[in-house]
């Protein structure tokens, strides 16, 4: 008998894990290109999410340039605009009731006039499409690991200097193979003592060692993937215990080739064993995949009831830097998606 289920596009969650670039529209890109008389690479033009793989060095930088690539498309006010209002109507499509955007500024500032006029145009736009929208949207800011420390204290500064502007956390991107943790905690400090949240990359290409890094030298609240800490059962406990967040990323991790097949992510795994999650789409651009698509791999592949989808709506929404009245709002919707009907039975189920 055909099971009924609830349509995950209607779950209010929250989405923590998009990265700036990763999140524009296909058709968005190719117009942008046009304009502009950008070459793209074959495979950003195929119309279909490209074939990836980056657990060497050579398929990250491939993976790096195209995300470069795509980049180069952004480079007026008015396509950082596009860019987000499109990437919040994407969200709102997808059940999501607050998003929380990472950006590393430094990289569109060429472009755009420098690093502060940059980032007031990223807030901007984003201020201007949640207005637009109704999405509860706010902005982290992201170092990348592949620079010298001081660029990240530099952006750490700027964060902080932003944080009523809408900047709500700092990140750190890019390989994890590339740079120690603990050469950024300084500016993680600088991030923490201005009230950011912290928010580094880790556990994604390198093993367990570096989310126990990101807790250890940068006082992370959530980590950017984290699943390779199913590897430590130490460390689950002790992600559980101190209620960090891992921002998981399924479609992602098969894309990159963390994981061989979806049923590999170890989505079980960390929920059994009580670590809080917030599944993201982390470059939908690249991985041909946007938000409710996580919830529906976290079904197909791993089993996960209605309720247990709840739950990780609920982790998302949690794990979040919404306003308190947002959060209660958008929990409350998690109980009606979950006291509504099912509705029509699941294609192939």
């Amino acid at each position: 008998m055909a099971r009924v289920v609830r349509d995950v596009a209607r779950l209010p969650k929250a989405h923590l894990h998009l990265h700036f670039t990763g999140a524009m529209r296909p058709t968005t890109l190719l117009e942008l290109a046009d304009k502009y008389g950008v070459r793209l690479p074959d495979a950003l033009t195929a119309g279909t999410p490209p074939k990836l793989r980056a657990t060497d060095e050579r398929g990250w930088f491939r993976f790096q340039r195209l995300y470069d690539a795509a980049r180069s498309c952004l480079r007026a006010p008015e396509d950082i605009q596009r860019l987000v209002r499109e990437a919040a109507e994407e969200d709102l499509r997808d059940g999501s009731g607050w998003l929380e955007i990472q950006v590393d500024p430094t990289s569109y500032a060429p472009r755009l006039g420098g690093l502060i006029p940059t980032l007031e145009v990223i807030l901007d736009a984003v201020d201007s499409a949640a207005r637009a929208t109704g999405l509860g949207m706010r902005v982290l800011v992201a170092a990348n690991r592949m620079k010298h420390p001081l660029d990240a204290r530099t952006l750490a500064r700027l964060a902080v200097r932003y944080a009523d502007r809408g900047v709500v956390g700092f990140g750190l991107s890019n390989d994890e193979r590339r740079g120690l943790a603990r050469d950024f905690d300084r500016a993680f400090a600088i991030a923490r003592h201005g009230g950011l949240l912290a928010a580094p990359h880790g556990g994604e290409l390198t093993g367990a060692a570096s989310v126990r890094d990101c807790l250890d030298d940068l006082g992370a609240a959530r980590i950017g993937h984290g699943v390779r800490a199913a590897e430590d059962p130490r460390l689950l406990h002790r992600l559980a215990e101190r209620g960090v967040t891992c921002e998981v990323c399924p479609a992602s991790n098969v894309a990159l080739g963390v994981y061989e097949k979806p049923e590999d992510v170890p989505l079980r795994m960390l929920y059994e064993a009580g670590v809080p999650m917030a599944l993201g789409a982390d470059d939908p651009l690249l991985f041909g995949s946007r938000l409710a698509a996580q919830y529906e791999i976290a079904r197909a592949h791993h089993g996960f009831t209605d309720a247990e989808l709840a739950e990780l709506a609920r982790q998302s929404l949690r794990a979040s830097a919404a306003p308190e009245a947002t959060r209660e709002k958008l929990l409350a919707g998690v109980d009606d998606w979950l006291a509504s009907e099912p509705g029509d039975p699941a294609p192939g189920v």
